[in-house]
């Protein structure tokens, strides 16, 4: 008998190859791990077990979601660190322009949806564009499309800017260069 591929549908669920939930783990643990560690900042026994029981829990949810799949190639992680300091500068700028309007006198605020441009950008790439425009005061992605991502925002400018691409060229420098 052969082996199934990771694709073949068997009763509603895909069968995937021996060892995949091991390797799966061992890709997903050590970063949900570090994650945790850098976000708690606690050694205690009682919070380390507790930890331990989060990142198997979000490993075990990793996989029943079938996300395991999707795994991050080591040059996205490592220019991912630079993408979020210049998007934290970003987050930034944008929310004292937006203070600055809602604090007017005269409330200038004209909400806009429109569709902003993010034709071939991989899968992953859409969604961190897409969370990014929703990070960024005064915008919020509506709808991802397969070309283009639906934003409501406070001030035209703000769409205005997204289709300038300064933001999609920077998510597209965060993927492997092929």
């Amino acid at each position: 008998m052969t082996q199934l591929d990771s694709e073949t549908p068997l009763g509603g669920r895909t069968r995937r190859p021996p060892g995949s939930a091991v390797r799966s783990f061992l890709r997903t643990a050590p970063v949900s791990a570090l994650f945790w560690l850098a976000l708690s900042a606690h050694f205690a026994p009682l919070l380390l077990t507790l930890g331990v029981l989060s990142v198997a829990v979000v490993c075990w949810l990793i996989r029943r979601a079938g996300l395991d799949h999707h795994g991050l190639t080591p040059a996205f992680v490592l220019r991912l660190p630079r993408y979020c300091l210049w998007l934290s500068g970003q987050v930034f700028l944008t929310a004292c322009a937006v203070v600055r309007q809602v604090w007017s006198p005269r409330m200038a605020l004209r909400p806009v949806v429109e569709p902003t441009p993010a034709a071939d950008l991989p899968e992953r790439s859409q969604v961190v564009y897409a969370n990014s425009i929703t990070l960024t005061p005064g915008t919020l992605s509506l709808d991802i499309r397969d070309d283009s991502i639906e934003v409501h925002s406070l001030r035209g400018a703000d769409i205005d800017a997204l289709g300038e691409g300064a933001m999609l060229s920077r998510v597209r420098r965060t993927e492997a260069r092929r």
